[in-house]
């Protein structure tokens, strides 16, 4: 039976409804996708306000088991001549530049990788910042965190400048890093607190690097869109019938 509406006749066309049907599912699958990261970064969220709750002694027999943004000190020294530049990495205002990842030798001779902070990059690309520290026996204290990952790898981390140091890596594994520094590694690295000297410009803001909200957004923009996409087929889809 037709389905009439005042003066109208519901008539879709099999275009238009495959059409819609397709629109609208791939607008709700992004729609539960984007929620399902809001869930990822407010848990995110809620490890990083923990882990600032107490401050533990971190070691090299309990640094892979603690909790990602655990708030840490750590007891050994720089290493200054191997240093990492971070390619790729703009500040949180979003100018170009570099993060600073110096090599942190503890007490075993076992190397973690302190992030500390950002830096500009200079007028040219060959000529690269200065990156000096002392190499005393410290504690240092700081955040625990993991190896930035781009959003989409194409290909391998490129290296440049492979034989002098600071090394420029682009979005490098853990064994390329292990690799270029020539020791053993923690998979985890220390992103050194802003009131420690000796470092650059460090932002550890975990609403603007985790951000649910905007993903909570782009979820709305999402189902919306096929809200409208269904309104439309049905506001299409009514045919104005001719007086007999």
């Amino acid at each position: 039976m037709p389905i009439r509406f005042a003066n109208r006749r519901f008539a879709p066309s099999l275009v238009g409804t495959v059409l819609t049907l397709v629109g609208v599912a791939i607008f709700v699958q992004l729609g539960l996708w984007q929620l399902n990261r809001a869930a990822q970064k407010e848990a995110l969220e809620t490890t990083f306000a923990r882990g600032q709750q107490t401050t533990l002694t971190m070691t090299a027999n309990n640094a892979e088991s603690l909790p990602r943004y655990q708030q840490v000190r750590v007891a050994g020294r720089f290493d200054s001549d191997h240093q990492i530049l971070l390619d790729n990495m703009p500040s949180a205002q979003g100018r170009p530049g570099y993060r600073v990842l110096t090599p942190f030798i503890l007490d075993d001779e076992v190397m973690l990788l302190v992030d500390r902070g950002w830096i500009p990059m200079g007028d040219r690309r060959s000529t690269l910042p200065s990156l000096e520290v002392a190499e005393d026996e410290r504690t240092i204290s700081g955040k625990i965190d993991e190896l930035p990952r781009p959003g989409l790898r194409l290909g391998e981390g490129q290296e440049q400048d492979g034989e002098r140091w600071p090394r420029v890596l682009n979005f490098p594994e853990h064994a390329q890093l292990e690799a270029a520094v020539g020791s053993e590694l923690l998979t985890r690295i220390l992103l050194l607190d802003s009131s420690q000297p000796d470092g650059f410009e460090r932002t550890w803001n975990t609403k603007a690097r985790l951000g649910s909200e905007r993903h909570l957004g782009y979820a709305v923009q999402w189902f919306a869109f096929g809200a409208c996409a269904i309104i439309i087929y049905l506001l299409l889809s009514f045919k104005r019938e001719s007086p007999n």
